[in-house]
């Protein structure tokens, strides 16, 4: 056999398959902390694959990810906010729970969660997230949080997943009924990254008893924030808000 033969052989022997490379991603970090901050079992299967983000699972030959368990989490976290809020404030109509249930499980207070129970260390992401900064992201610390809440949901059912989830967001819940003056916390955001005063403009759709406004707020001409609302000055708010949020994600995006 040609030396060429025997290192072919060698090669194809020594290759790590993509479950091995998955497994292996997995085991390198302890979890034990992890469980202990959720306060719910959850089996090293269906924990490994709730922190396993799509980037992962695309680098190893297209491996299964978190987005299902992800669904079925933001549906329980859902249903548990609300009944919560429900509970909570009786005297208080839809239209003030709707937005105090959209504070409570936005993407922005799910990454706040993750990162109190130091999710970040533990998702497996693939090469290019990890170089750029992904276990820091909203977006994927936000996912996989409710892809935890799914796969605890998956386990243990309902109750123990609410139990987990109140705890969770003890803190957020108690203050949804906060009415913040987003649009102030905007202005004074642009002003201390020294850019040019907001710019709202709005449009309004449907018949006269179910109108519905969309706002948009631009900063310096570019649009930076969309809401809508049953009224103008609510769709301003909810656009100053995700205008907010898009400047701490973004800073440089201003100068």
């Amino acid at each position: 056999m040609s030396t060429r033969s025997r290192k072919d052989r060698k090669g194809r022997k020594d290759k790590v398959s993509p479950e091995e490379a998955w497994e292996a991603a997995f085991l390198a970090v302890d979890h034990a902390p992890l469980l202990a901050r959720l306060g719910a079992p959850v089996d090293p299967e269906l924990l490994r694959l709730a922190l396993t983000h799509r980037s992962f699972a695309n680098e190893h030959d297209h491996l299964p990810n978190n987005e299902r368990l992800e669904f079925v989490g933001d549906a329980v976290l859902g249903l548990s906010v609300a009944n919560e809020l429900f509970d909570r404030h009786p005297s208080r109509p839809e239209s003030d729970l709707s937005p105090m249930r959209s504070r409570v499980v936005s993407r922005y207070a799910l990454a706040d969660v993750a990162r109190e129970i130091g999710l970040g260390d533990h998702i497996l992401l693939g090469k290019g997230e990890e170089v750029t900064g992904g276990r820091a992201k909203e977006s994927i610390l936000a996912d996989t949080t409710e892809a935890l809440l799914g796969a605890i949901y998956r386990q243990n059912g309902f109750e123990v997943t609410r139990a987990v989830i109140l705890r969770l967001f003890a803190a957020k819940i108690d203050a949804a009924h906060w009415n913040r003056d987003w649009k102030t916390v905007l202005q004074e955001r642009v002003a201390e990254l020294a850019g040019p005063q907001p710019e709202y403009r709005a449009t309004v759709t449907g018949p006269e008893h179910e109108q519905v406004f969309t706002a948009e707020v631009l900063i310096g001409g570019t649009p930076r924030g969309v809401g809508r609302g049953q009224n103008k000055k609510t769709a301003e708010q909810n656009a100053a808000r995700e205008a907010v949020f898009f400047l701490r994600d973004h800073p440089a995006s201003i100068g």
